[in-house]
């Protein structure tokens, strides 16, 4: 069995909604399983009994949610200290309303936890272009949902089904590459 730990802050469920959808598509892999915590309720004991870390943010003036960080330092910092995390798998996702296509930030935003990801030794899974829902939902760091309309304005129901796609299809993308580093033994 392959398990898949979501880790997620949200401010109106837009995030919620992504890291849901995640979780749909993890479950689409045979023997994988995700488990979805907010950042304020996920432990150590979840990390490492997880093959995979996944973790969603809003963006925040063009940053992860200081929920996020908290749960990287004080739950992470530790497992860190110890090489708890080398060899497992490492995602990203983010919902955003900002300014210009993707929403102001949402690209600095997934890079800076992505950071934080290989800091803890994990093997990033980025996101591929050919990935369905990539074109409305997609950078090559993860997937993305938009809340909000270009100028502003909020999309009714938050972030629409068609940037989804993208979060959904990564969650199974996480899932086979958790399952491939499983089987092998990449690191002592």
């Amino acid at each position: 069995m392959v398990n898949v730990l979501i880790v997620y802050a949200t401010d109106w469920g837009s995030t919620k909604k992504m890291a849901e959808a995640m979780a749909a598509g993890v479950s689409t892999v045979d023997g994988a399983e995700a488990t979805v915590k907010t950042a304020e309720e996920a432990t150590a004991d979840d990390v490492t009994a997880a093959d995979a870390l996944v973790l969603g943010s809003p963006v925040h003036m063009g940053c992860m949610d200081w929920r996020v960080k908290r749960f990287i330092d004080k739950v992470c910092g530790g497992l860190w200290m110890q090489d708890k995390l080398v060899g497992r798998v490492g995602a990203v996702f983010v919902s955003g309303g900002g300014f210009g296509s993707a929403g102001g930030g949402c690209e600095i935003a997934m890079l800076s936890m992505m950071n934080n990801l290989a800091e803890l030794g994990l093997l990033l899974v980025p996101l591929p272009k050919s990935t369905p829902g990539y074109p409305k939902g997609g950078l090559q760091w993860g997937p993305y949902g938009r809340s909000m309309t270009e100028d502003m304005q909020p999309i009714e129901g938050g972030v629409p089904e068609e940037r989804i796609e993208a979060a959904r299809n990564h969650g199974a993308n996480v899932a086979r590459v958790a399952a491939l580093a499983k089987g092998k033994t990449l690191f002592a």
